[in-house]
């Protein structure tokens, strides 16, 4: 199986980034596993429509996601809906928002801490 990379950036407590995707799908199923690679605990996790003005619920409920971890992240999407905006809460309460994320195309969206750039960095496979 190929797998698709993409990179995309937020400023911690900024939304910063969409980004445009191929149009081939690998699948029709925006669920993913979201790997951490910041260096730092993930608290919260938000996937909602891109066109919604809301976020919901978090979906982690009341566990965490520590450094170095994966999580499958399984939400209501039907429809055929793939364009999601994404956003996690870390311990310290900072922030990183990606918008309008094609979902079916990647499996997985692993996250890094750019020290450097004081920026969370995410890419897809």
């Amino acid at each position: 199986m190929h797998s698709l990379k993409f990179t995309f950036l937020a400023a911690v407590g900024v939304a910063a980034a969409s980004f445009a995707a191929p149009s081939a799908a690998f699948a029709n199923d925006a669920d993913f596993i979201l790997k951490n690679r910041t260096g730092y605990q993930i608290d919260e996790v938000y996937v909602s429509r891109h066109s919604s003005d809301s976020w919901g619920k978090d979906i982690m409920g009341s566990g965490s996601l520590e450094n170095g971890r994966n999580v499958k992240i399984t939400f209501p999407h039907g429809n055929g809906a793939c364009h999601f905006d994404i956003k996690v809460k870390y311990e310290d309460g900072d922030k990183a928002e990606w918008g309008n994320v094609d979902l079916c195309q990647y499996e997985a969206i692993t996250l890094f801490w750019d020290q450097k750039n004081q920026v969370t960095r995410a890419e897809g496979e």
